[in-house]
């Protein structure tokens, strides 16, 4: 995953396979709006404890 315009591509499938592997995401923590995805990368950072390359990698190999 190189940026975040390649993940909004394919985001709806990805926040499924993520919510699968991390069941204490929830619905909110994956919400990808529009002006707000630095925001959801946070909180994603926050809950899994990963730096925003490691988010990006992760997502990338689901």
């Amino acid at each position: 995953m190189k940026n975040l315009t390649e993940l909004k591509g394919t985001w709806n499938e990805q926040k499924g396979r993520l919510k699968q592997k991390f069941a204490m995401l929830t619905d909110s923590d994956v919400l990808l709006v529009e002006g707000k995805q630095d925001e959801m990368l946070g909180r994603l950072q926050t809950k899994l404890g990963k730096t925003k390359e490691e988010i990006f990698k992760l997502i990338s190999e689901l």
